[in-house]
Formats: C-alpha cells, sequence, structure tokens
C-alpha cells in the first residue's frame, strides 16, 4: 500500500505535551506519549487544526521554500483566491499579480479563472439525471480524506470533477508550452500558492493522478512577506490587470462555490467540527433535500487556511470589497461539454483507519473488550491518559499501545482507597503534614 505524505509535523523540541491540540483534532489522529505529542499518519488529515491551536507552535505546515523557484527556466505561478484577502487597503488585484512578477515569476496563471471554468461545469453536473445526490464539492482535500475515512456510502457523493488548482496547473503549463515552444516540460515550474497543509497534501500525494502537473507548493505566508516589500518598492507605478472575476475570488470564502452554480437546493459550511455534522447528517439521511454541499474544513473558508497571515473574517471581508470592482465571470467554457481531461481518473475510495483487525471475529472481540474497559473508565474524557477520549483510550489499551495505569483518574481514585484502609492519624499527617493546622491540638491559632 502506497505511503501517504503529509504535510503538517511535530517539532518535538517545542511540544511540551500539552493537551490542546490532543482535543481539537477532529480525527483523534493525536495521543500524548511521553510528555510528547505523537500524531498518526493513518488518522491524520492534514486540515492543520493543531497547527492553528497549538500554544508553542511545535506543529507547523511542510512545504516547498520559495526559493525553489530558480530550479526552473520559466516559473508560472498559481495564486490561490485567498491570496489577495491578506493585504490591507488593496482595491485592486493587479499589484498583486505584478508583485509576482517582480519576485521572479515568468508568468502568472490566477487559480480563481480556473474556479470559474470549474463553476460553470459544477452547473452542467449537477443537473444531470445520473448523478448521485448531493454532490459534495471537491475542492476541499481534507473534507475528501475525511469521507474516505469515515463516510463510505458518501465518497460516490464526491464531485469528479477536478479542483481549481488541477486545472489552473493544466492550463498554465499548455499557455506556457504554446507562448514558448522551445521549452521543455522539466524547463517549467508551475508553483502553487497555497493557504493550507491539506492542499500540499493533495498535491504531494497525486490524487489528481497523471494529471498532476504542480511542481512545488508554497505557502501563503511566505508569499505575503515576500510582497509587502517588492510592492511598496513600485508603490506608484502601473499595475497588471486581473483576468478573474467575481465567482472565482468568492471561491476563496465559504458558500462562494455553491452561491454561483445558480441552484438553492445547496448548503456551505466551514470549520471542520460543522462539517462533520453536515456529513453526519447526510450519511443517516437527515438531510435529502440538497442538490450540492460545499464543505471547507477550515473557519471562513480558505482565507482560514493555516498556511495564511489575515485573521480569516478581516480576509473575507476584504475580498468583498475587491469583488466589487470586478466583472461577474469573464472566464466561461467554450461549450457545454465537460472535457474529459477535467474529471479526476482516481475516484475516491473508502479507507478506514478505525480497522480493529481484518477478521471479523478478532474485530468483534476486540470491540466487546473496547466498550467493557469504556465502561469501567470514568467517561470524563479529561486527556489525562494521552487520548483525547476515554474510549480511545481503551481501543489503544486494547491495541496494546497503552495501558490503564496512565489513567490518573482511577489512579487517584485507587490510591485514597487505600488511604481509606489506614485508621492510624500518624500515616496520614506523614502523607499530607501540611494539611494540619497550627493550633489544631488546643493550643493559640493566632
Amino acid at each position: 500500500m502506497k505511503k501517504y505524505k503529509h504535510s503538517v509535523s511535530l517539532d518535538e523540541s517545542k511540544c511540551k505535551g500539552c493537551t490542546t491540540c490532543l482535543k481539537r483534532c477532529p480525527t483523534e489522529a493525536i495521543r500524548i506519549r511521553e510528555g510528547r505529542a505523537v500524531i498518526s499518519s493513518d488518522r491524520c488529515i492534514d486540515c492543520g487544526e493543531c497547527i492553528k491551536v497549538c500554544p508553542y507552535k511545535a506543529k507547523k505546515a511542510t512545504h516547498d521554500d520559495l526559493s525553489c523557484i530558480h530550479n526552473y527556466k520559466y516559473k508560472v505561478a498559481l495564486p490561490a483566491p485567498s491570496l489577495y484577502g491578506q493585504f490591507d487597503n488593496m482595491d485592486n488585484i493587479g499589484y498583486i499579480i505584478r508583485g509576482l512578477l517582480d519576485l521572479g515569476f515568468d508568468d502568472v496563471f490566477e487559480v480563481a479563472c480556473a474556479a470559474e471554468l470549474v463553476t460553470a461545469y459544477t452547473r452542467l453536473y449537477v443537473k444531470r439525471k445520473d448523478v448521485k445526490k448531493p454532490v459534495i464539492s471537491s475542492a476541499c482535500p481534507a473534507i475528501s480524506r475525511m469521507i474516505s475515512m469515515n463516510y463510505p456510502m458518501l465518497c460516490e457523493n464526491i464531485m469528479p470533477i477536478l479542483p481549481p488548482i488541477d486545472i489552473a496547473a493544466h492550463l498554465a503549463r499548455e499557455k506556457a508550452k504554446a507562448e514558448h515552444p522551445e521549452l521543455t516540460d522539466d524547463d517549467i515550474g508551475i508553483i502553487f500558492i497555497s493557504p493550507c497543509p491539506a492542499k500540499v497534501s493533495y498535491i504531494k500525494n497525486d490524487f489528481a493522478g497523471e494529471r498532476n502537473y504542480i511542481d512545488a507548493t508554497i505557502s501563503v505566508r511566505d508569499v505575503y512577506f515576500a510582497l509587502l516589500d517588492v510592492m511598496k518598492k513600485r508603490e506608484n507605478e502601473p499595475d497588471e490587470m486581473t483576468e478573474s472575476g467575481m465567482v472565482g475570488i468568492g471561491w476563496a470564502i465559504t458558500g462562494g462555490e455553491s452561491s454561483a452554480i445558480f441552484n438553492e437546493r445547496y448548503l456551505a459550511a466551514d470549520g471542520i467540527e460543522n462539517c462533520i455534522r453536515v456529513l453526519d447528517q447526510i450519511d443517516n439521511e437527515d438531510i435529502t433535500s440538497l442538490d450540492f454541499v460545499e464543505l471547507n474544513a477550515c473557519n471562513g473558508g480558505c482565507v482560514g487556511g493555516a498556511m495564511t497571515v489575515a485573521n480569516p473574517y478581516i480576509a473575507q471581508a476584504r475580498l468583498q470589497t475587491l469583488k466589487r470592482y470586478l466583472p461577474v465571470s469573464p472566464n466561461r467554457p467554450a461549450s457545454e461539454w465537460i472535457p474529459d481531461e477535467f474529471f479526476n481518473e482516481n475516484d475516491v475510495e473508502y479507507n478506514p483507519y478505525n480497522l480493529l483487525s481484518d477478521d471479523r471475529k478478532t474485530a468483534r472481540r476486540m470491540m466487546s473488550e473496547i466498550e467493557a474497559i469504556t465502561e469501567s473508565l470514568p467517561r470524563i474524557d479529561c486527556g489525562s491518559c494521552g487520548a483525547p477520549t476515554c474510549m480511545a483510550f481503551a481501543e489503544d489499551i486494547v491495541k496494546g499501545e497503552t495501558t490503564a495505569d496512565e489513567c490518573t483518574v482511577i489512579l487517584k481514585m485507587l490510591f485514597h482507597d487505600q488511604l481509606e484502609k489506614y485508621k492510624d492519624k500518624s500515616i496520614f499527617d506523614k502523607l499530607a503534614p501540611s494539611s494540619k493546622l497550627e493550633g489544631e491540638d488546643g493550643g493559640d491559632s493566632k
């Protein structure tokens, strides 16, 4: 089985073993072992939630450095729409595009342009009679991975059309080869500017198959600080023109994708916990009247990614201002037909991370043991044992990954039970001498 390449990593030297990340991980992928966090590769969906909440900055996103652009003769930047919302007092996206060219890129192909094409294709796809509803957007890789691990019945609901980043990469490479026929594929570097680690993992693991035309991925954060310097130097000079519109820019925020497909039977949610609730309801058929569902693991949408700079809601307000000066959707398909090359060649398959055993009989026995141990635990989900919940702790015990004496609540109860066995007051004085009040023997307590 191919090993999954993650983009979220842990700096053990900074980790203090607190339980902040443990409690916020949506897939229970984190444990505290020997005073340090441990991330399970099988469970992690690279949503970046642990990066956002870690008070010690021990979690980080792994991506390419900005200097990687020098590895190619012809460099094309693919800026995510969320990049545009990072800058204050910005009234024209053209300043950012020109800044990217000043950083050393030879061309800029906006992902927002490809997003407008995907929007048009989504309208066509949702109208098809043979499509399983609701169609779930494939734009957020963290959500797609979550579905592949927890919701086997919903794998077919994920839209098979490639996300905008893949279509943008494909079109950018075709454009570069057409304008510069002397260049080889190795000469051209397609560099995606990503707001989140989930998209980095998506690219690393070639989820688009052989159609993955992206050569490197750098963070919005790194590009933001680099752009601040170059943009100041040419503050009063004419700027480049953006080729994207309101629809494409809207993909960076919650509801931007779904509201543009002109279908009232849609739902848009953000924040990984809210998305899990929605998926649970769809899986249980509590929600049956939808045609399209847009789910973003990050609060506010892609503007809330762990590799961005600005507060997601401030960035959202900035994008709303920028959209006012743009056309609705200047990028439209040439026909009412979805090209075959824009469909994902890899179907999303169910890949359960919580499989106890390949043998059904063994799995049932282990599940019974987990339930029995859980019943004997305090069930307060305090996290002091190093697991996020008592049930997760019981599962770790059954799997042989930890022992029952790691539960500090039970140890405390056992300790008090032992104390109750002793009636000699002198023993209590030795165990807790500080509890003896001055003057309790009848003397002056003043």
